[in-house]
């Protein structure tokens, strides 16, 4: 599934093709994805220039005068800009046909994407529970060991719980308790200050290195074929189950939680 890096690469790969243009139709080959595509993208997005595009979360907003489109690559998402005459491929389930010539597709093969509308001056109400950007200014160690007292829930649930802090996926955490040394079935209510701002300083540090990996590995986006270029790291935890610690050379351990394995140190993290 693509995670907030993935999502950013994706925003920064389809940016200089989009803004300014203004969308002469939208094409709709299904009436749904994950959820029906509400009329507004054909009666109010077309017509529309794209002024500006956001991430939030996993989401990605263009924004016009009018409101915005909103769009989630769901598990197997990818949005390319193409040529206006590209072929159309299997899933290739929505195009966005700009003033250029040229047209922004969206594939998704599982269809658990979405296509929404946000009028302007309005929030959906998929984002408005949300919490804060992990790479934002309202994001550090105060901030998590604020929210965790008093709670029994482990660390890592409470980290990928998106009213905490958005966009920090099963990977991510994995690696930056590994990194801050807190074992992921640790109660949050028992981890320090200190280690609060050990983890909230790995996951920045995480997250931004995968953007610019994402960033400098981006693959063609005019190309039919183009996708985004994913990070690919030297995992420290994550899938490495009996494998021996790359800093101690104990092995990784794997504990089951929320139907998701948990990777850890048992000697490099508490």
């Amino acid at each position: 599934m693509p995670e907030l890096p993935e999502v950013e690469t994706t925003r920064r790969g389809i940016e200089p093709h989009l803004i300014g243009q203004r969308v002469i139709r939208a094409t709709l080959r299904r009436p749904d994805l994950r959820w029906p595509i509400p009329a507004a993208i054909q009666s109010t997005l077309v017509g529309q220039r794209i002024d500006a595009i956001e991430r939030r979360a996993k989401y990605l907003l263009l924004h016009t005068q009018a409101g915005a489109a909103l769009l989630h690559l769901g598990m197997s998402g990818s949005l390319r800009v193409l040529p206006g005459d590209a072929p159309v491929r299997a899933h290739d389930h929505v195009d966005l046909v700009l003033g250029s010539g040229q047209l922004l597709r969206f594939h998704d093969p599982r269809r658990f994407g979405c296509l929404l509308w946000q009028p302007a001056g309005e929030v959906h109400e998929l984002l408005r529970q949300l919490g804060p950007e992990p790479l934002g200014d309202q994001f550090d160690g105060d901030y998590l060991f604020a929210l965790g007292r008093g709670r029994n829930a482990p660390v890592k649930s409470f980290l990928m719980d998106q009213a905490i802090v958005v966009g920090v996926g099963n990977i991510y955490v994995a690696e930056a308790l590994f990194e801050a040394g807190v074992r992921p079935t640790r109660r949050v209510g028992r981890v320090t200050r200190a280690e609060f701002h050990r983890i909230a300083a790995a996951i920045r540090r995480i997250l931004r290195h995968a953007i610019e990996r994402g960033g400098t590995t981006l693959r063609d986006f005019l190309k039919p074929d183009g996708e985004p270029g994913y990070f690919e790291q030297e995992l420290f935890v994550y899938g490495r189950e009996g494998e021996a610690c790359r800093r101690c050379a104990a092995p990784i351990k794997a504990s089951p939680m929320q139907q998701r394995a948990s990777f850890y140190c048992a000697h490099c993290q508490r």
